[in-house]
Parts: C-alpha cells; sequence; structure tokens
C-alpha cells in the first residue's frame, strides 16, 4: 500500500518542492495543500501516513518567524494534528517548520508517559537569533546521540565528510532552562547535535533538532531535504565512489526511515 504524505504549503513557504521531492525520493505519494484549505476541512489530515512542514519563510516572518503559521495552526489544526501523532504518523519540520512545531505546541510536546493534552501547552523552548545576528548558509556536521528515540534519525551514520546536512537560517539558535535541557537529553528526545566545533548559532548544548517522546514527531534546523543525492554535496566529485555506492545520502535516508515506519500505520 501506497504511503501518502501531506506537505502543508502558506505564503511565504518556499521549501515546499523540495520537502515534496524528498519524501517521493524515499518512496511515498505527495500532495501539497494550502494551509488554509486545511483550515478549513482539518479531516483532510486523516487521510495521510505522513506530514511536512516546510522551511522558508512563512507570512513572511511576520511579527516573529513562524508566528502567524503557528498561530493559525494552534487554532485550527491542532486538535487534528494531535489526532494524527496519537495514531502513528511521522511529521518533519525542518527551519521555519521547526520554529512553527515549538510555537503551535507540537514540540517539545507532552512529557513521556503523558498523552497528548486537548489544548497546546506555552512553548518552553524557543529558536532565537543566531549568536553573531546573522544569517548563515552552510553545510553543518551533525552527531546523533545515541540515545536518541527519533525514528526519522535511527541508524544514520554521521561520520565523515558525508555526514553533514545544509542550514540556512538567522534565527535557529536552541534555547530552553537548565531544567528543560535536562529532560530532554533524559528522554531522548534530542534528535540531532551539531558536532560540536560546528555549532555556528550557538544552540544550547549543540542542540540541532527535539523529536517529541514518541520520536514521531522531529523539529531541526538543518535541511534534509536538500541533501537527498551525493551531487548536492559541495565536494561530492572528491567523495569515495564507493561511498557513494554503498550508502544514500544522510537526509534521504531520514526520509527512508520514516516512510517506512509510515508504511505500517492505519489510516
Amino acid at each position: 500500500m501506497s504511503v501518502r504524505a501531506l506537505v502543508v504549503t502558506a505564503p511565504g513557504i518556499n521549501c515546499d518542492l523540495e520537502l515534496a521531492h524528498a519524501f517521493e525520493q524515499a518512496g511515498a505519494l505527495v500532495d501539497t495543500l494550502p494551509l488554509l484549505r486545511l483550515v478549513r476541512h482539518p479531516a483532510l489530515i486523516d487521510g495521510f501516513k505522513l506530514i511536512g512542514l516546510p522551511g522558508g519563510f512563512s507570512y513572511g516572518d511576520d511579527i516573529a518567524a513562524g508566528r502567524v503559521l503557528a498561530t493559525l495552526m494552534r487554532k485550527h489544526l491542532y486538535s487534528a494534528l494531535k489526532c494524527a501523532i496519537e495514531r502513528g504518523c511521522p511529521i518533519i519540520a525542518p527551519c521555519n517548520g521547526f520554529q512553527v512545531a515549538v510555537q503551535a505546541g507540537l514540540l517539545p510536546g507532552p512529557r513521556p508517559g503523558v498523552g497528548w493534552p486537548d489544548a497546546p501547552d506555552r512553548p518552553n523552548v524557543s529558536l532565537s537569533i543566531n549568536l553573531q545576528a546573522m544569517f548563515r548558509d552552510c553545510w553543518t556536521p551533525m552527531e546523533v546521540p545515541e540515545n536518541s528515540r527519533c525514528i526519522w534519525t535511527q541508524g544514520i551514520d554521521f561520520e565523515g565528510v558525508a555526514g553533514m546536512l545544509p542550514s540556512a537560517h538567522g534565527e535557529g539558535r536552541f534555547v530552553s532552562s537548565d531544567l528543560m535541557l535536562n529532560q530532554l537529553e533524559e528522554s531522548g528526545q534530542i534528535a540531532l547535535c551539531y558536532a560540536e566545533d560546528a555549532n555556528f548559532n550557538g544552540s544550547s548544548r549543540c542542540i540541532a533538532g527535539i523529536c517529541d517522546p514518541s520520536g514521531l514527531v522531529l523539529g531541526l534546523m538543518p535541511h534534509p531535504e536538500r541533501f537527498t543525492r551525493w551531487s548536492q554535496h559541495p565536494s561530492w566529485t572528491r567523495l569515495d565512489p564507493r561511498l557513494r555506492a554503498e550508502r544514500v545520502p544522510p537526509g534521504l535516508a531520514m526520509f527512508q526511515n520514516a516512510v517506512a515506519h509510515a508504511s505500517t500505520v492505519t489510516v
């Protein structure tokens, strides 16, 4: 049975085509639907086994990055998205999508062992302005914590020169209280980290992405959808040909993980 993926789009979003293409390369069938259509018909979400919140500058990042889109989702789509997560639907939210997911109440999600609340909680993590107050566009070495419960990053090898993802943001510095950071570490919700010498935005504990307690909802500042084929790597012509033949790029591997998981989900 084919796995159907939903990519949500809205004014200002500019990574929806890349996200849809990544899902397709991993074997999913993709529908891209505008937010306002979903607002009018939230039940449409029930027909999908995968959901993507793309990067970009939704609604021009008016007020704050992702704030308008997140507000609309909190008000109109939270219940439908909560039900999707409860039935096992993986959700990915790169870059602006991460900012939206946090403000919409999808991340970091409920406390481990506690079900999703009927209404979204107040955000207790944030994506702030990069430490040097500059937009950065760069390829960034990554690491996956050993205890990560994230289904998107399981088993992915980020060792060596190929273990990078592209980053492009000005407000990606992950910040929270020490108490919350400790909880995320202990519950395995830190899904992805910048390598120690590559934490260019100053994120607390080098955090590049987190997941909810189920491991299904992943928010991250890097763009895995921009590294689904080796020719996208900045040094791809100098990579070992055996590596290119035997492994898939880390970005594509993440989407393959999600499609494999989603194939077991009943809609």
